[in-house]
């Protein structure tokens, strides 16, 4: 599975906590299936282009 997430913005966005190593691997399983599941919604809507509304 290719890296969906930026590492280093994802610690920006928390540099209030501390992240552990295996939050980044869960956090890219979480987008890869949300860009799946909009994608999916595209499809049957007959649409090639996936939008805010797929989310």
């Amino acid at each position: 599975m290719s890296d969906l997430i930026v590492k280093a913005a994802v610690k920006d966005a928390l540099s209030d906590h501390n992240v552990s190593a295996n939050f980044y691997d869960a956090l890219n399983e979480e987008v890869a299936e949300l860009l799946d599941d909009a994608a999916e919604r595209a499809e049957a809507n007959d649409r090639k282009t996936v939008q805010p509304r797929d989310l």
